[in-house]
């Protein structure tokens, strides 16, 4: 995403410029007479159209809306003013106009945010049908899903459950801005059953995925947590659950008491149902004085699955009950008297520190679900999901979600950014997200269980959830761990999915959090916590951030007054963190960089558009680094000589998919140029020398065509036949109609094709003697002849298969645990040799999901598990490895500390892939590995 130029630290209004918007990031030290007769957001639409010469916005009465005005008890108030062009959204873009209104006289104090002016969208031109948005959106998240293979028909339940929910048009701001289509998708991860929700952007001619955000506020993050994870973010009251007169609602408030899971007694405030007689976890008491009269309410969830309870208010959940003012130990256990003694504690520290109303700061009723389980299983994380808060059960180390004040407060946070800077769930957007829930969840903690700064543990999110591990062997994270940009901050590609941390929100938390934290140490509690909160609702916007955070935090501290050493220690803070102008140029690679910043879409992991290489020759699609311009291919030399250029027509599609010989490269155009019905998106399959020529079309269709592979004169492919089943067609020489790969059986399926030496290996997923399953097959397309590969069995999950010149390998996950190892297999073409070089059920498993093959070197992408521990976090994404045609170790292909993924295997050792350590998407390479990495 395009961000807005850095304002100068100084106390005089600045307004530097960037390309992608003349609109400052922040000025302050203003002190503008604003009119105090008129509403606050009229005042400051006022001001911004009076000071066009400063903010370069024309028309702020009709491209800026209200989001929300607050107004502090000492006259402070705050306008968020979301940008829209030509009535459409545009995502993230707010701009902050900040006012003080005291003795009947108004003053600007400054300005912050997110304004486009580059911005130039034909916003008509929303050609592809809903439809057809939605379907896609499925489908990215999908493919994600499966990390680039195939899950069978029998194995992939959760992920038929996946649907999607048009959200109307959005524009992206990028470049000169993108016109996309907003879907959420919602469902469960097939794999994990974890629910999945995220919020894709579609384009709205091509049709092409270009940007997601997450849904997903949870504690802690897919690969960081001992079991899976759920969540999702919507929009406050789309989902709402009771308030006060709610299922359960009674009559008479009274003060209980219970036991933590630690022992300690606590009063509880309960209210007695007078048709029962029992006593309910609802507290009428906190919000008594309120115009709103809300309650803080704990049920009980236990018979609920995570993917029940996520967005939605689910049907026939009851409260938690006691038959006496005394909880018992069953309420105890369940982690009830927990959650509601924490989320009245977590109230009253935002009540009596900042006079906050509540989450939204409109005294919204504050609903905890406790133990939710993962389809009955143990399940270890909470969540927040736009109106409540959401607890699993923990399992046989961990205890419930709720049993720690900190991750209490960490999730209701979540509730209170939404409502005020409403950061985007991805990249350093969503790591602010994080790092300020973090923040307040442990001020929250320590400061009620008076625990001093300077206790080592003091830090730490989530450390006294465990049975048997210390506080520090238990934590999901510590904002004392030293993280900085330069040591540890993880390259995941911004705008990716869910399977990569979306961005890595929760993997770069610590870098800005613990920056946060030390102004605490330095600062002390009062002074730091007013800072941050400060910055929180009156400075940051949605698409800040690190460098934007930092410049937030200083401005909210001057504005309170801090000056001298203090301030000092404020921007010490960052720097120790590596948080300091032009960080990013820091962070560089152990490998030759072929073509550089080459748009999200290829940040995607096995979504159809990795490089290819044969031969001595790559290819791959490339757009701005921000998506805005379509996709072409562009070819190169594997050994960096030469000069890249483009092979793809400039003709208003987008071309993708890229896949070369070393020869000739075909690839697939996806649009319309035949003047025809605006609505006929088709797929086109082109070809083209290496060495250059005029692109000639081999095929085209409106079924969605994936699985591209060439070799020599044949093509083949996969998509839809004419009975709706994924098939295998290719075509071979001159011929100009495709062949479909038969199938002995009707109904079957075929996909993820390898062409080599004119034999078409694929996975083959169908009925095989009654009984479903799946095996990777072998067609030749000279005789005609099918050779399976093996007996088909019941996998979990197949990658795509490769094929070399001594035969085929694939990665295969056959045992239904929920360890995810791979076995690594390979076979002769004739479907001799069929041999697991690496077993799953071996001395040294990996778990991988990405292959690439040459005659001398296999190469995998290797995922870590979900249960690791990571001294490191560059460790806790994926990393390629490269083994012997036998499967003996070589070592890491890289050292470098992004992620590293749809790796593409050349001659020899040689393999490219795509980086994402500079947070850009890379194509590089290495001609040999590695090996060990520090």
């Amino acid at each position: 995403m395009a961000n807005p130029a850095q304002a100068a630290e100084s106390a005089v209004p600045s307004a530097d410029a960037a390309p992608a918007t003349e609109t400052p990031a922040l000025v302050d030290g203003v002190a503008d007479a604003a009119d105090a007769s008129v509403p606050a957001a009229t005042a400051a639409r006022a001001h911004l159209a009076a000071h066009q010469d400063r903010y370069r916005i024309p028309a702020p009465d009709r491209d800026l809306v209200t989001d929300t005005v607050t107004t502090d008890a000492d006259g402070s108030e705050t306008v968020r003013l979301d940008q829209k062009y030509r009535g459409v959204p545009v995502l993230g873009a707010q701009y902050v106009v900040r006012m003080t209104h005291r003795n009947d006289k108004r003053t600007v104090t400054g300005t912050s945010g997110s304004y486009f002016t580059a911005l130039e969208v034909d916003t008509d031109k929303a050609t592809l049908p809903v439809g057809t948005a939605v379907d896609r959106a499925v489908q990215q998240v999908q493919a994600e899903l499966a990390k680039g293979g195939y899950r069978p028909a029998h194995a992939r339940s959760g992920a038929d459950t996946l649907s999607g929910t048009d959200r109307g048009l959005t524009i992206l701001p990028t470049g000169k801005g993108v016109l996309t289509r907003h879907v959420t998708v919602r469902g469960s991860d097939p794999a994990t059953g974890a629910p999945v929700v995220q919020e894709v952007y579609v384009d709205a001619a091509t049709g092409l995925v270009l940007f997601e955000a997450g849904g997903l506020r949870t504690v802690t993050a897919p690969l960081q947590a001992a079991g899976s994870q759920g969540g999702e973010a919507g929009k406050p009251g789309e989902s709402s659950g009771p308030g006060a007169t709610g299922p359960g609602a009674g009559s008479a408030g009274v003060t209980g008491s219970g036991t933590l899971l630690n022992g300690t007694t606590v009063p509880l405030l309960m209210t007695k149902d007078d048709t029962t007689g029992q006593y309910l976890l609802r507290d009428t008491a906190h919000m008594a004085d309120t115009k709103q009269r809300n309650v803080i309410q704990t049920w009980d969830a236990s018979s609920l699955w995570m993917e029940d309870v996520s967005g939605a208010w689910p049907d026939g959940i009851v409260p938690f009950t006691s038959p006496t003012p005394q909880a018992g130990p069953e309420l105890t256990a369940s982690g009830a008297v927990d959650a509601h003694w924490a989320a009245g504690k977590v109230y009253e520290y935002y009540r009596d520190t900042f006079k906050r109303n509540s989450l939204d700061g409109r005294g919204m009723a504050i609903n905890s679900l406790v133990g939710v389980t993962d389809y009955g299983n143990p399940f270890v994380n909470a969540f927040w999901d736009g109106t409540k808060m959401v607890y699993g059960t923990g399992d046989d180390e961990y205890r419930s979600l709720a049993s720690d004040l900190d991750v209490v407060g960490h999730e209701m946070t979540h509730g209170v950014v939404e409502n005020t800077a409403n950061f985007v769930y991805a990249g350093q957007s969503g790591a602010l997200n994080e790092a300020v829930a973090d923040y307040f969840g442990n001020a929250i903690d320590v400061s009620v269980n008076h625990t001093p700064m300077s206790d080592p543990d003091a830090g730490l999110i989530g450390g006294d959830l465990c049975r048997t591990r210390t506080p520090r062997q238990c934590a999901f994270r510590d904002l004392n761990d030293g993280a900085t940009t330069q040591k540890n901050f993880i390259g995941v590609p911004l705008g990716s999915g869910y399977p990569n941390d979306n961005g890595g929100v929760h993997l770069n938390a610590t870098i800005f959090g613990g920056a946060l934290w030390d102004i605490r140490e330095s600062l002390g509690a009062t002074l730091a916590d007013r800072i941050v909160y400060r910055a929180l609702t009156s400075y940051l916007t949605p698409l800040d951030g690190f460098d934007e955070g930092r410049d937030a935090v200083i401005a909210a501290a001057r504005s309170l007054g801090v000056k001298g050493s203090q301030l000092t220690a404020v921007t010490d803070a960052f720097a120790a963190h590596g948080i300091v102008p032009g960080w990013e140029k820091s962070l560089g690679l152990d490998s030759d960089v072929l073509a550089g910043r080459l748009g999200t879409l290829t940040s995607y992991v096995g979504t159809g558009n990795s490089p290819s290489a044969s031969n001595g020759w790559w290819a791959v699609p490339e757009s701005s680094p921000d998506s805005a311009a379509p996709y072409a291919v562009w070819v190169g030399r594997t050994d960096g000589k030469g000069k890249a250029r483009q092979i793809s027509p400039n003709d208003g599609r987008s071309h993708l998919s890229p896949v070369t010989d070393g020869k000739r490269v075909v690839w697939i155009a996806v649009g319309d140029i035949s003047g025809g019905d605006p609505n006929a998106h088709t797929y086109a399959i082109m070809s083209a020398p290496v060495t250059g020529g005029a692109p000639t079309t081999l095929y085209s269709t409106t079924a969605q065509i994936s699985g591209l592979s060439v070799d020599g004169d044949t093509v083949a492919w996969s998509n839809q036949s004419d009975t709706g089943l994924q098939q295998v067609f290719y075509q071979k020489g001159s011929d100009t109609t495709p062949q479909q790969v038969p199938l002995s059986r009707a109904y079957d399926q075929a996909t993820k094709p390898a062409v080599k030496g004119g034999h078409i290996a694929y996975i083959h997923d169908g009925l095989f003697d009654g009984a479903y399953g799946a095996l990777i097959e072998v067609y030749d397309t000279t005789t005609g002849k099918t050779t399976p590969l093996g007996a088909p069995s019941q996998p979990e999950w197949i990658s795509a298969p490769v094929a070399t010149a001594s035969g085929v390998y694939w990665l295969i996950d056959t045992d239904y645990t929920d360890d995810d190892l791979t076995t690594l297999r390979r076979a002769d073409f004739d479907g001799s040799d069929v041999t697991d070089l690496i077993p799953e059920k071996s001395a040294n498993p990996v778990r991988a999901y990405g292959l690439a093959a040459s005659d001398t070197a296999v190469t995998l992408t290797v995922y870590p598990s979900y249960y690791q521990t990571y001294d490191n976090l560059n460790d806790s994404l994926p990393k390629l490895q490269q083994f012997t045609p036998t499967g003996a170790p070589l070592g890491r292909v890289s050292c470098s500390r992004g992620q590293q993924a749809n790796p593409a295997a050349d001659t020899g050792s040689r393999v490219l892939w795509i980086d994402n350590t500079t947070t850009d998407a890379d194509l590089v390479t290495r001609d040999h590995p590695a090996g060990e990495c520090a």
